[in-house]
């Protein structure tokens, strides 16, 4: 730049503004073709999404407990098609700390809220491979919907199975239902006529302000007796919502804090929780194996992000130039070139073993038993496939520089989504690493 008198010339400096301007204008004007067309796109997948889940739901009278082979694809469509509504709201639901009902009408047409439902109700009655594998494409539009998706499909799938089939049919009344929940604190009950009554906050609980059904434990003590902890099943309508979910990522899964003030609820929706030798609740007899279904549900909206990730550098290799050199793209470098190879190596190879891992433990959910060792092994398995997803995003960051963190880039979205989520009690990467060794020298894991 040419100097006057150390200072810029003015004939310069009116042309560096001008330039500034006209980079500025090109911006917003890429930012609205890039919203209107993914409005647009959002417009046409929503139609295609309700056409292709009218297809989807079988016969009520069907009894198989799995998706149709046939099925299977057209549901991995139907999330594809879902996928840019969700995209198009995802900044929204970012700020609002809650899913637009366009989104959950999106995820509603293609099927989402049904992946758990028994096929005589209505519903796709999936298997666990299949369920990641729609999480994970729900994910690459919005993680934090996908979170919602995986949160209510394994409570579901965990809870259910205590239920009568007076209450099942109670709860599936309508195929599309969902259930959010928590395992902890528990509230208090006292019993009542025909029931309970209940007071309690529960923390952290995903989707509570729009899942009609809430899941949560209870300790009853009448004074007669030992406490017993049981599960209530009860509509979020008859509950407070305090709404305590105020953080970096994942902030639109909504995970506020629920709150029953002497809610009464029927004898008919209180569950009793089995409990193992030593009387505390064993949710899980005979399924030992289940947690780990839902690790694996979770870790799918995870990838999702990392792969929603990629979508967004990759459709920006021939189009971005890196800063302060001379290659017009980052595709003309050979060291962004070879940053974006090991970013898509380290999120496909973790693509690939979410599917082994959940065919793995779609068997394992059906055994009686679960040999420390195998569960240890898998809990490493899962927190390498959450290593990598970080990685690989990290390195897609990298070919974004500061402009990736910008607000209106969604690749810091998923960033964020990505290191929130998998820092979910699932993915505790030193627990699982300790319970390993533990188990590899032959010492007792942690419970």
């Amino acid at each position: 730049m040419r100097r006057s008198g150390g200072r810029c010339c003015p004939t310069s400096t009116a042309l560096q503004r001008d330039v500034v301007a006209v980079a500025g204008e090109c911006r917003t004007r890429a930012r609205d073709v890039h919203e209107q067309a993914t409005a647009a796109a959002a417009h046409v997948a929503t139609d295609a999404t309700r056409e292709r889940a009218r297809s989807l739901r079988g016969d009520p009278e069907m009894t198989t407990t799995d998706v149709r082979p046939a099925d299977v694809e057209d549901v991995i469509a139907a999330a594809r098609s879902a996928a840019p509504v969700l995209a198009a709201n995802a900044g929204r639901a970012d700020r609002d700390r809650r899913l637009p009902a366009e989104s959950i009408a999106a995820l509603r047409a293609a099927g989402a809220f049904a992946l758990a439902t028994p096929a005589r109700f209505g519903g796709l009655d999936a298997d666990l491979p299949t369920t990641v594998r729609m999480i994970s494409e729900l994910g690459r539009g919005c993680p934090s919907s996908a979170w919602l998706v995986a949160v209510s499909t394994e409570t579901q799938s965990a809870f259910t199975p205590l239920m009568s089939q007076e209450l099942l049919a109670q709860f599936y009344a309508d195929p599309d239902t969902r259930l959010c929940g928590t395992g902890k604190p528990p509230g208090r009950g006292r019993r009542v006529a025909d029931g309970i009554r209940v007071s309690g906050r529960w923390p952290t609980v995903s989707g509570c302000e729009d899942a009609p059904w809430a899941l949560t434990p209870v300790v009853v003590g009448d004074g007669d007796g030992p406490p017993e902890v049981v599960g209530i099943l009860v509509p979020t309508a008859d509950l407070d919502i305090e709404r305590t979910w105020d953080t970096v990522g994942m902030r639109a899964t909504g995970s506020h804090t629920l709150v029953a003030e002497d809610v009464f609820v029927p004898r008919s929706r209180v569950l009793t929780l089995p409990t193992g030798p030593d009387g505390a609740p064993d949710l899980f007899p005979g399924r030992p194996a289940q947690p780990l279904g839902g690790a694996v549900t979770l870790l799918a909206s995870l990838v999702g992000a990392a792969r929603g990730a990629l979508d967004v550098v990759g459709s920006q290799l021939h189009v971005r130039k890196p800063p302060m050199t001379q290659y017009e793209s980052l595709a003309a470098s050979p060291g962004a070139r070879h940053w974006f190879a090991d970013a898509t190596h380290l999120i496909e190879s973790a693509e690939r073993d979410l599917l082994v891992l959940a065919a793995e433990i779609d068997q394992l959910i059906a055994e009686p038993t679960l040999a420390d060792r195998d569960g240890t092994a898998l809990r490493m398995r899962l927190n390498s496939v959450v290593r990598r997803c970080q990685d690989g995003v990290d390195l897609l960051l990298d070919l974004n520089g500061a402009a990736g963190f910008a607000l209106d880039n969604p690749v810091q979205r998923f960033w964020r989504d990505l290191h929130v989520g998998s820092r979910h009690m699932q993915f505790n990467p030193y627990l699982a690493v300790e319970n390993h060794a533990r188990q590899l020298a032959d010492v007792e894991v942690v419970r």
